[in-house]
């Protein structure tokens, strides 16, 4: 939010969720903005149309409701530049597509959403890139990894679905001394649990479909870069000829609004439901970051100032037991997603993975803890671990 007389210089987080990117004075005070349905944009005359002397040419470069998003979101990223597309996987695709060519070395994190991989393994390839797996918890070791033609270090932290948090600062340094840039997937904690360009990271990539919108009705990404980064960032985007609709852009920034009140429910729901599933029979192994027993723990305490509402459970069994776990459930229900009001399962499958999540001691189930009540969620947790014991 720019800076008014008499407000605080530095606003708390969820007061600028509240009010960021938007001033409803500049729309004779109406308090949420516009949605701008457009594709043609008139010029008044020849003159300003050959310059190209306006602020808005043509809706695929923006329009009044896409841009309060963009701002609200820099606002939280401390970004020089936001860009808005279609959902969270382009938003992986477009900064990797933007910053490499054919003869390029890529540094992907093992533990990597798993559309990611099946990117780099089928596209990149064929574009010529070469594309080499890591193990999350390499830290400043990345060093011996980094060739001449690295050019970028791809960080997802904490891991999708098996949760490895990575030492970013580390990973950083390493891979600037290169000359290689870094990005990170950063949907889990978010800009408000973690500022991942304040720590050197020079692209931050959400998929806006879950936290920000929160209601499991949008598709949405969002990459936001320094100002080094921004320019050739943009100019991918516009060659691809990405954008997105006024509608999403407006459902998306009325999610943000509530979004700090729901991310501590999900946080804290999770973390109730994560120390007691702990305790549980039948539950072998408890990946929440936030617990003091997740070898990540420290690092994530370092780095993150809270955690997402998104982790994982192996339970004891094979594929009869996770499959008995998930018909139990009542209240949660079977789905890909997270990050919205309602709870999820899923039984993970970990095959592509070339380092990680190769040894666990069952299935891996992923749990996204919604804003049910939380005695409600364990009940329906414990008659599925009973139901997965007896199957």
């Amino acid at each position: 939010m720019d800076k008014q007389p008499g407000k605080p210089a530095k606003l708390g987080i969820n007061t600028r969720l509240a009010h960021g990117g938007y001033d409803p004075h500049d729309y004779h005070g109406f308090v949420n903005p516009p949605v701008v349905h457009a594709s043609t944009v008139l010029f008044p005359d020849a003159e300003t149309m050959a310059g190209h002397r306006q602020k808005y040419t043509y809706a695929t470069h923006g329009t009044p409701t896409t841009d309060a998003l963009c701002r609200a979101i820099d606002e939280l990223e401390g970004s020089a530049g936001t860009l808005l597309v279609p959902s969270g996987l382009v938003a992986v695709t477009l900064p990797l597509l933007a910053f490499l060519a054919p003869g390029d070395h890529l540094l992907m994190v093992d533990c990597c959403y798993g559309n990611t991989r099946h990117f780099c393994n089928t596209m990149l390839k064929q574009f010529g890139v070469e594309v080499e797996y890591y193990d999350p918890l390499i830290g400043a070791g990345i060093e011996k990894l980094i060739k001449a033609n690295t050019r970028v270090v791809f960080t997802e932290s904490p891991g999708s679905n098996t949760f490895e948090v990575q030492d970013i600062p580390a990973v950083v340094e390493k891979a600037h001394a290169a000359g290689a840039i870094v990005m990170m997937d950063n949907t889990w904690a978010t800009p408000l649990y973690f500022r991942a360009l304040d720590f050197g990271v020079d692209i931050t990539i959400h998929a806006a479909t879950k936290y920000p919108s929160g209601h499991s009705d949008i598709l949405m990404g969002t990459v936001s870069a320094t100002e080094a980064c921004f320019k050739k960032l943009d100019a991918a985007y516009t060659a691809l000829g990405l954008c997105v609709g006024g509608d999403d852009a407006y459902q998306i920034l009325r999610g943000l609004r509530t979004m700090g009140v729901r991310m501590e429910r999900h946080a804290k729901s999770a973390l109730e439901i994560a120390n007691w599933l702990e305790r549980q029979d039948g539950v072998v192994e408890v990946l929440h970051p936030a617990l003091e027993s997740h070898a990540g723990h420290a690092l994530w305490k370092r780095d993150f100032g809270g955690a997402g509402g998104v982790f994982s459970i192996v339970i004891a069994g094979g594929v009869n037991q996770a499959h008995a776990f998930l018909n139990a459930l009542k209240i949660f229900g079977l789905g890909y997603s997270w990050g919205g009001y309602e709870s999820l399962a899923v039984h993970v499958n970990l095959g592509g993975r070339v380092i990680t999540g190769k040894n666990y001691a069952g299935p891996l189930i992923r749990l996204q803890i919604g804003l049910e009540d939380p005695a409600d969620l364990i009940a329906d947790i414990e008659n599925a671990l009973a139901a997965a014991r007896t199957a």
